[in-house]
């Protein structure tokens, strides 16, 4: 599954690496040492995914992945040294697909890369009807009660998930794994920050709780009309 990826990463070291081991994986790799020529090359050469630094002078990785959000949904995969949670947050919020600490282990990297350049939505229905949402498959688009909501491509993929299974529960790990791949598996942080994001938006328009959290097991999706009890 070749494809195109840009490296964004500050430290020559770094980029030198993963040129010669996304290469010698078939993908055709281009680095920046610096975000500014990084972002020049991701509108001239269109990538398929970017891995890009969080920590970098100039402009931060956060910077990055909004400039990248701003007109596109491919994969951003952040790194980073930093372990902290907030970090990571922070790197989600701005539209970072998936987010690895510094020191990684290659395999791990790649492991990702591959996963998030396979993963499509499933194309089996053109669009999911559940109570007042319609959910648009093909065109990526989300309806409540007749009104368009914008949503990120990550936030898209999360509902969507949820409105196949309506009305049962999720649990965090299929969650995650259905939406950011089983690497992903043991990292909640993920979900905190996009189901708060995902409620934010859909129940901006009425006093309807539509995703409800299951204590310590995961998530349940209610459309209105909904029973409420699980199949």
């Amino acid at each position: 599954m070749p494809g195109r990826i840009l490296v964004i990463d500050d430290e020559p070291n770094i980029t030198r690496v993963l040129r010669g081991s996304l290469s010698a994986q078939g993908y055709d790799v281009r680095t920046a040492n610096d975000p500014e020529e990084g972002l020049r090359t991701f509108k001239d050469w269109t990538p398929d995914l970017v891995i890009t630094d969080l920590m970098m002078p100039g402009m931060s990785g956060v910077e990055v992945c909004r400039a990248i959000r701003a007109s596109s949904a491919i994969p951003v995969l952040v790194l980073s040294v930093r372990e902290h949670e907030r970090s990571k947050v922070e790197a989600l919020d701005a539209g970072a697909d998936d987010y690895v600490t510094k020191p990684f282990g290659i395999q791990e990297l790649l492991a990702r890369v591959r996963a998030h350049l396979r993963r499509a939505p499933e194309r089996a229905a053109t669009a999911i009807e559940a109570g007042d949402f319609v959910v648009d498959v093909t065109n990526h688009s989300v309806a409540v009660l007749g009104k368009a909501i914008h949503l990120t491509p990550k936030e898209f993929d999360l509902l969507a998930h949820l409105a196949r299974h309506a009305g049962k529960v999720i649990t965090h790990r299929a969650l995650l794994t259905a939406v950011w791949g089983a690497q992903s598996a043991h990292q909640p942080e993920y979900l905190r920050v996009f189901v708060g994001q995902l409620r934010k938006k859909l129940e901006a328009e009425t006093d309807r709780q539509y995703i409800q959290t299951e204590p310590w097991v995961g998530y349940r999706f209610i459309p209105e009309g909904w029973s409420g009890i699980e199949e």
